[in-house]
């Protein structure tokens, strides 16, 4: 049987996001988190992953996003503008960051402040993910997975996006280079993943097709990546991302979603039960 690991992203980002993640794990099928350590919610929801010790924990590495960053613009300059605020999306990023004006040593102190910060939980860190998938970016991927190795974490997550579209391809070749870049540290990463294409939709219709997707692979490690939250989170209106945040919730914990799991042939699991040897990136 292959390992499942629901990955729920955004932990810390507000309360309401942090409960639904907490209640889909209890009464649903998410096994993992990534925690936000610059989520606005995060000094008061970082010390209840203590009573979930069931729940793999992760680190959701921050360079972008509508959140100041844990360190002040004077220490990473590169990754701020006037304001002191980070570049709202991966697009602008990606834009200074291929003219040079982002410092891979400002990328290196922010995500280490950034990983540190969990790490004063006493919670083992299984794996390592950045927002908005900037692990992708070859600058910020050498960047991640240093700190992986420096810090004991054991695997990274590795983004995949099936669509011919210039987004599709992109993901696909930077894919690549990270999955075997990874390899290369002896760091472990599931072999298939779904995420990006259903980013904030995921609902009971979907859910059963995405997972039976997965195991058609017959890959021995999977990841499907999901973003659930309670409904009643007024703390979620700054953020526009479209996401049906409560859908994805009830998707997880409803009576479809184990039997989901079940008839795909998964046995549910974290980031820190992949298997040691990490298979060709698809």
């Amino acid at each position: 049987m292959s390992l499942l690991i629901v990955n729920a992203d955004d932990y810390g980002l507000t309360e309401g996001i942090s409960r639904g993640i907490l209640r889909g794990h209890r009464e649903g099928i998410i096994t993992s988190t990534s925690a936000l350590a610059l989520g606005p919610a995060y000094p008061k929801v970082a010390g209840w992953l203590a009573d979930v010790p069931s729940l793999g924990l992760g680190v959701h590495l921050a360079a972008v996003g509508e959140d100041p960053p844990l360190l002040t613009a004077a220490e990473i300059p590169s990754l701020v503008g006037r304001r002191g605020r980070l570049c709202d999306g991966y697009g602008g990023f990606m834009v200074r960051a291929a003219t040079g004006r982002i410092d891979p040593d400002d990328v290196r102190r922010e995500f280490t402040a950034q990983l540190q910060m969990v790490q004063e939980l006493g919670i083992p860190v299984t794996h390592l993910d950045a927002h908005q998938h900037l692990q992708l970016w070859p600058s910020v991927c050498k960047v991640v997975l240093e700190l992986a190795v420096r810090f004991g974490v054991p695997a990274v997550r590795v983004p995949r996006l099936r669509a011919l579209t210039p987004v599709g391809v992109g993901v696909t070749v930077l894919g690549r280079r990270l999955a075997r870049a990874a390899g290369r540290a002896g760091l472990r990463y599931p072999g298939d993943a779904v995420g990006i294409e259903c980013a904030g939709n995921l609902d009971c219709d979907r859910l059963p097709t995405v997972l039976a997707r997965l195991a058609a692979g017959g890959r021995p490690a999977v990841e499907l990546t999901v973003h659930p939250g309670e409904g009643d989170d007024p703390d979620r209106s700054r953020y526009t991302w479209g996401y049906r945040w409560e859908d994805e919730l009830a998707a997880l914990t409803g009576p479809v979603a184990r039997d989901a799991v079940a008839r795909a042939g998964f046995t549910p699991g974290t980031y820190a039960e992949l298997p040691p040897a990490t298979v060709r990136y698809r």
